[in-house]
């Protein structure tokens, strides 16, 4: 069976689909690979590190896709690309099925299978292919090192002939696999560390890693049965603001990872907050690419709002792309693996298994998964 691996075409992605560790795995499992040249030399792979590893290198991108039994990368294919694949053929890639739904309509046309990474469950048996997981884990690590650059102020506290430098203030909006990171990142460097979650739950994930747990009262709360933060009322929201409103204005770094999955993020830090915040201080808008948690904040843009920054880069990962790539690499790896037909050569994506039902979108020319489908 034959897999393909294109270069990134998507503007600014650094990240390999596969890495030649990988690909000498999967060669020992029985694959043919095959990889478009210099797709890994951004992430710090070079062509001849896959030719050793046992990939071909194949620079006909449309004969690559158009011949591979399977096709892995990182960001969806582009519209253009889609005919180019084999019919009966599994594309996988983050795909963005939610807003994505004309490109997934098109790819169930062409009879292709096609699985969404970022529709991996949160399951125990799936965690070492959860790369939504992955990816979040580096961003968070990434959004502390981009304030800790941008801030004028060092994060830990030092005693010096000068005097005593205080510790830098540092609040993390959100507690989830990128927001735990963080507070753990911003805590490596020292700096003193707060966070709120509208999940109570998180509060001992929190302090177990050094930060206090804010405690804001929003009533009725929780999260999805996949982990993630249910969508607040406006109520709550308004809650949550003024609650938030005292913390973000006492704080040097403000770090917001908010977002409710395939919707819009909420918009929880208002123009009043960041007013309200001291000249020299930093504003991290992880959410930045699906609309932004932070009112002022543009996509890859550090902007100035009366002598705070706010800092929205997108596809935070990429920039961290050699370990960014390893990541994601392992993450797909053990999800062929894993339904890996020896004998039978081929991907058993069984429909009933609960993998398969969650993150297998298109299948036999129609769209299979129901939430996608109900749209």
């Amino acid at each position: 069976m034959q897999i393909g691996v294109p270069k990134e075409s998507w503007p600014g992605e650094l990240r390999a689909a596969l890495t030649p560790t990988s690909v000498q795995k999967l060669v020992a499992a029985g694959f043919e690979v095959a990889v478009e040249p210099s797709v890994g030399v951004a992430a710090g792979y070079t062509d001849s590190a896959y030719a050793e590893a046992g990939a071909s290198l194949n620079g006909d991108r449309a004969r690559l896709l158009g011949s591979a039994d399977i096709v892995l990368r990182v960001r969806k294919p582009e519209a253009s690309e889609v005919g180019l694949l084999k019919s009966g053929s599994v594309h996988v890639s983050f795909l963005d099925p939610f807003n994505e739904k004309p490109l997934v309509e098109a790819i169930a046309k062409q009879g292709v299978t096609a699985i969404s990474m970022e529709m991996i469950p949160r399951t125990t048996r799936a965690q070492k292919m959860d790369a939504l997981s992955s990816q979040a884990n580096l961003a968070g690590y990434v959004s502390v090192i981009q304030a800790a650059y941008h801030c004028p102020k060092i994060f830990p506290m030092m005693m010096t002939p000068a005097g005593t430098i205080a510790p830098s203030r540092v609040f993390v909006i959100g507690a989830g696999v990128a927001g735990l990171q963080a507070i753990a990142t911003a805590k490596r460097l020292g700096a003193r560390v707060e966070a709120f979650d509208t999940r109570p739950v998180v509060a001992e994930q929190v302090q177990s890693l050094g930060g206090k747990f804010i405690e804001i009262d929003l009533g009725e709360i929780g999260q999805t049965e996949q982990g993630y933060a249910k969508e607040l009322t406006p109520e709550q929201l308004q809650l949550q603001k003024e609650g938030q409103k005292q913390v973000i204005a006492r704080s040097d770094v403000v770090i917001t990872t908010a977002q409710v999955f395939g919707r819009p993020a909420p918009r929880i830090v208002t123009g009043d907050m960041v007013a309200a915040m001291q000249p020299g201080s930093v504003v991290v808008d992880m959410a930045v690419e699906t609309g932004g948690n932070v009112e002022g904040s543009v996509l890859n843009e550090v902007v100035d709002v009366g002598g705070v920054k706010i800092i929205g880069q997108g596809n935070l990962p990429s920039a961290v792309a050699r370990h960014a790539s390893d990541m994601y690499s392992s993450n797909l790896f053990n999800l062929l693996d894993d339904f890996w037909d020896a004998d039978a050569k081929s991907l058993n994506l069984d429909p009933e298994d609960e993998i398969v039902a969650g993150c297998v979108i298109t299948r036999d020319g129609a769209i299979v998964n129901e939430t996608v489908k109900n749209l």
